[in-house]
């Protein structure tokens, strides 16, 4: 955007418009106690040493690393249709359709990208307008919450760490509870457990949080927790990655009442701290519980193809204290990335790279396992795994220096667990080539040696 300052004279005018003397006065209906102190920031800059100094952040970045790091956020080919479509001006610039009526190609592309994921979790109604995966699975918790009445929720220990931190900041202080219900040592979801989580009939459960795959990689057992949880009256949220739905089961199909997950994955490219897309979905009888947008297709007067904001949570911008999320950005560009995806690769290109995917994270398991990393959990996976290292953060340090980014240090997450804190979570997809899986496997064993010696 344009850099526009404002003069003193500029600020002046401002303040004598607003009837102060100074900015401060501004926040003065907010305790010192809890203001944020001061910025420590360098001196001002001329714009040539300013973009000097931006090229030398810049260089610091590294993309010519051997990357195995997924962790809620993956890799994958982006056909170059995608940024060739979402940069258009009249999509690149467009935001929240107020005037819905003639904002008609918003409206589609919300409409065919609510379409394409509808088929893809097999549930009826898709919501748009959320910022991404953690965000997307709070808003699964609090619908679970709205629609029984109840007030607890529970989430395996296999959800995403930040999902379930994002979770617990939106229940904070409320009247609301939430429980974590353990692994088994395979890796998958405690069901006995749950079941007796479940069975507490003083604190009936709202909702029931599993995902799939799971934080490691590892495949859940979702129809048999689905059963659990509808028998106890609770509805199941499956918070699921996309890419996998193209091989595994939808929700919709073991009977999930609602899908959260994150969409970076569906075109998206890797991005530190976004901007992403998450992905919320429910049945028909969910649907008045879909914050967001739910944008539907009709006919004009005339016979005329036409699309319309079929249903949306007008009390987020008026009546707060009765909105489904006081959410209300608009994530249009990232869902239309997704949409563009889905129609660029298909469904089978989709089914070839989950599939390729998982092809060569065999292959990856294979080689790590030859270097004297085994994996962690026994459990099924698709392409993502745990794997033992001794001495895992500082493994992982020397491997960076060798230009492989060998996933993440699980201790990062897991700082007590004494199994974990000396494992690494390690992903292939299908943009993982088998020369940087050998360099992998070949600096992992040099690194180890050099370790323990």
């Amino acid at each position: 955007m344009p850099y526009g300052p404002h003069t003193p004279d500029d600020r002046a005018r401002m303040r004598a418009a607003l009837g102060i003397a100074s900015i401060d006065e501004l926040f003065e209906d907010i305790p010192l106690a809890v203001r944020a102190p001061g910025l420590d920031l360098p001196g001002p800059l001329t714009e040539l040493e300013l973009s000097f100094r931006l090229r030398a952040l810049a260089g610091r970045n590294r993309i010519d690393l051997a990357s195995f790091l997924g962790a809620g956020v993956y890799r994958h080919y982006v056909p170059a249709a995608v940024d060739q479509i979402a940069s258009r001006g009249e999509f690149y610039t467009a935001y929240t359709p107020y005037q819905p009526e003639i904002s008609q190609g918003t409206l589609q592309t919300i409409y065919e990208y609510q379409s394409m994921l509808a088929e893809l979790t097999a549930l009826d109604a898709v919501s748009a307008s959320h910022y991404d995966g953690a965000t997307a699975t709070a808003e699964a918790a609090l619908m679970c919450l709205r629609a029984t009445g109840r007030a607890r929720i529970l989430v395996s220990a296999g959800v995403h760490p930040e999902y379930l931190a994002t979770t617990r900041t939106y229940l904070d202080g409320s009247r609301f509870a939430l429980e974590t219900v353990p692994l088994r040592a395979d890796g998958t979801t405690d069901l006995a457990a749950l079941e007796r989580l479940l069975a507490d009939a003083s604190a009936p459960v709202a909702g029931v949080l599993v995902a799939q795959p799971n934080v490691f990689g590892i495949l859940e057992p979702m129809a048999e927790a689905t059963r659990l949880a509808h028998a106890a009256g609770a509805l199941l949220v499956a918070v699921v990655e996309p890419v996998s739905l193209a091989v595994l089961a939808p929700p919709g199909a073991y009977g999930a009442d609602i899908a959260a997950g994150e969409g970076q994955p569906l075109g998206l490219p890797l991005g530190y701290g976004g901007p992403y897309l998450g992905i919320l979905a429910a049945t028909s009888a969910l649907m008045r519980q879909l914050p967001g947008r739910l944008v539907g297709r009709t006919t004009d007067a005339d016979g005329r193809r036409a699309f319309v904001m079929t249903l949306r949570a007008r009390e987020q911008d008026i009546r707060r204290e009765r909105a489904a999320s006081n959410i209300c950005t608009n994530q249009a560009l990232c869902a239309l990335a997704a949409t563009v995806y889905l129609a660029t690769i298909g469904p089978h290109g989709l089914r070839d790279a989950a599939a390729l995917g998982a092809a060569r994270a065999r292959e990856l398991e294979r080689a790590l396992a030859a270097a004297g990393a085994p994996r962690v959990h026994a459990g099924p996976y698709l392409n993502e795994f745990a794997v033992h290292v001794s001495d895992a953060p500082r493994v992982h340090a020397a491997l960076l220096e060798r230009g492989i980014l060998a996933g993440l240090p699980l201790a990062t997450w897991f700082p007590d667990d004494p199994v974990l804190r000396d494992a690494l979570l390690v992903c292939a997809t299908e943009v993982t080539q088998t020369a940087e899986i050998e360099a992998f496997a070949a600096a992992l064993r040099d690194v180890r040696t050099e370790v323990v010696a």
